[in-house]
């Protein structure tokens, strides 16, 4: 019995993780979207913790690159969920009020 290759279990995962993050993020109402950003925040905090893991801990050369890869995407998911944040946070701003 052959056994499955742990790249390809890898590969798999991560591209299973990319699929349903892009449906769950899409199908959020936009009234819901501001408070669900920290929570999001929150979480991809968690996923770069684990991407770390992942990257550091592994002896396989395309194991750590999709570590690096999730810290990288997880990263810009983290500072990208702080802009829109802000951007929507200031629409709630009184105009003449000071930052």
């Amino acid at each position: 019995m052959h056994s499955i290759d742990p790249t390809l279990v890898h590969v798999i995962i991560f591209v299973l993780a990319i699929y349903v993050g892009y449906h769950v993020v899409w199908n959020v109402t936009p009234a819901l979207h501001t408070p669900l950003m920290a929570v999001t925040n929150a979480i991809s905090a968690i996923v770069i913790v684990g991407a770390m893991l992942a990257a550091g801990l592994t002896h396989h050369a395309s194991s750590q690159a999709f570590g690096v890869i999730g810290v990288a995407l997880a990263s810009v998911n983290v500072f990208g969920g702080f802009l829109v944040t802000r951007r929507m946070l200031d629409m709630f701003r009184k105009k003449g009020a000071s930052k």
